[in-house]
């Protein structure tokens, strides 16, 4: 069956990664309470393979078996973005530029709308409310210091509009709050804080569901900051060519994949709040004390899959899910904008060493030749268009860089930064425009949390903007013949180094 694949089926994406043999199974018990973060988190920082926790100390009633880093990378060069091309039925040799092309490429067709299914493996165990008690569930605490145990991470929340227009999948952190609640953050302008906005007008709670171990390709696309109102269920089913397999909720009218590992529904209340916090998020600090108020999600009933996986990001510094995923995929929607309002863009990528808080821009010099502009207008120009669209929510500087710079080399883009954009000149800041608060010079800097701090680094040089390059790269590839080079490489691995 199509829904069987590993982009469309989150235990098929498992055995993937068991025959990739980028999976390590441990059966030995391991504690929920920061033991399976710490292994994840090491996991991560090393580039190794992915975890499978199959003996949680606390599972009870089968839930739950715990997969840590499901969308990090792998150590090997061959294969680094594996893990992530898994998830879209890619080689897992696949290049980062051709996942994100993958994921772009249902922004130009027709949707293809879900299949609705009678039942599916989501169903073949249920809790009902009265036997629901959240906190004796063997939820992972991923960092020391968080205020809480984070139980959804890598899940995905499912809300829609009043009148069922746009079904919203997407990701936000949530911790158990007590025996029946979760509470999240609820950010605006997010989609999520949008669609909650939108029941507040109606006097309503929200209905909502939060699945776990979705469809890979699924997880993706409510990673990405796609236009408002599109319903991410029919861009997946558009970007993989077949529609979705979903079944209906047995609480409220909502729709979840079928093949998911666990389901909880429920409402999110546009009135009672709890605190939430401290969580070590993605650009790689935890905050003690900082606790703050968000809405309150109430679990009404739990269906899972016989035993059943929970997906996990122990996030943090690099590289984990939140800067493969967040960050790549608000690159990709960026260089689409930049395309389509005319920009001389052609390729643009968040850097993993900039904790994906910029994104480098390839310009085409060329045509920014043709367009006889100059350093200040043009960073103005793509600023504004970046800085005022969703998908530059998150990213808070943008670096100019020229055709010989790899956007997806983090030393190449470091060095068109630090050598070609002069400080404070070459840039152009933005102070009007929405900040992202998870950035810690946002919310426990100086200025506001909520705007500026933007800026736009131009690391082009004057002649790129007139004549074009007047220099020439001091390295391997620019510095040597051609077939001195070559020669150099045959003879590479005889000569006693490493073949990497």
């Amino acid at each position: 069956m199509v829904a069987d694949e590993p982009h469309l089926c989150f235990r098929s994406f498992v055995e993937a990664l068991r025959a990739d043999n980028d999976l390590v199974e441990i059966n030995d018990p391991v504690d929920p309470y920061l033991e399976a973060a710490a292994i994840t988190r090491l996991v991560c920082e090393t580039d190794d393979k992915a975890p499978l926790f199959n003996n949680v100390i606390g599972a009870q009633n089968g839930l739950f078996r715990i997969l840590g880093a499901p969308g990090s990378l792998r150590k090997s060069p061959n294969d680094r973005y594996g893990r992530l091309a898994r998830h879209l039925a890619l080689p897992p040799t696949a290049s980062m530029k051709d996942i994100l092309d993958k994921m772009l490429s249902a922004s130009e067709m027709p949707p293809i709308p879900p299949q609705i299914v009678l039942t599916g493996p989501c169903k073949e165990n249920y809790l009902e409310e009265s036997q629901i008690d959240l906190t004796k569930l063997p939820a992972p605490q991923i960092h020391l210091a968080d205020g809480g145990k984070y139980i959804q991470t890598y899940g995905m929340h499912i809300v829609q509009s009043p009148d069922g227009s746009w079904t919203n999948w997407s990701i936000a952190r949530a911790m158990i709050s007590d025996d029946k609640h979760l509470t999240g953050l609820v950010i605006e302008p997010q989609h999520i804080w949008q669609i909650h906005q939108m029941w507040k007008k109606e006097g309503r709670d929200v209905p909502w569901a939060l699945a776990f171990g979705v469809p890979p390709a699924a997880i993706m696309a409510s990673s990405m900051p796609i236009p408002d109102g599109v319903t991410e269920a029919g861009y997946v089913g558009a970007m993989t060519g077949s529609a979705l397999e979903l079944v209906k909720c047995d609480t409220n009218n909502l729709h979840v994949p079928a093949t998911s590992e666990i389901v909880f529904e429920g409402t999110l209340s546009i009135t009672d709040k709890g605190p939430e916090g401290p969580f070590g998020e993605m650009h790689g600090y935890v905050f003690p004390g900082d606790t703050h108020l968000w809405p309150k999600y109430k679990v009404d009933r739990i269906t899972y899959r016989d035993d059943p996986i929970l997906p996990m990001s122990s996030c943090g510094r690099l590289t984990d899910e939140t800067h493969t995923m967040i960050g790549a995929l608000a690159a990709a929607e960026i260089r689409k904008i930049c395309q389509k309002r005319g920009l001389p863009i052609t390729d643009a990528f968040a850097p993993f060493e900039s904790q994906v808080t910029w994104v480098a821009l390839q310009v085409d010099t060329a045509r920014l030749r043709e367009m006889k502009t100059n350093s200040k207008e043009f960073s103005k120009k793509v600023g504004d268009v970046v800085f005022n669209e969703k998908a530059g929510y998150t990213i808070h500087r943008l670096v100019l860089v020229g055709d010989d710079i790899d956007v997806y080399n983090g030393k190449d883009v470091m060095w068109a930064f630090s050598t070609r954009c002069r400080p404070n000149f070459d840039e152009t800041f933005f102070e009007d425009v929405r900040g992202f608060p998870l950035v810690p010079y946002m919310s426990h800097g100086n200025g506001s949390p909520t705007m500026g701090g933007k800026v736009v680094s131009d690391a082009l040089m004057p002649s790129e903007y007139t004549t074009g390059q007047d220099w020439v790269a001091a390295d391997f590839k620019n510095s040597y013949p051609e077939e001195l080079q070559k020669k150099i490489l045959e003879n590479w691995t005889r000569m006693g180094f490493r073949d990497e």
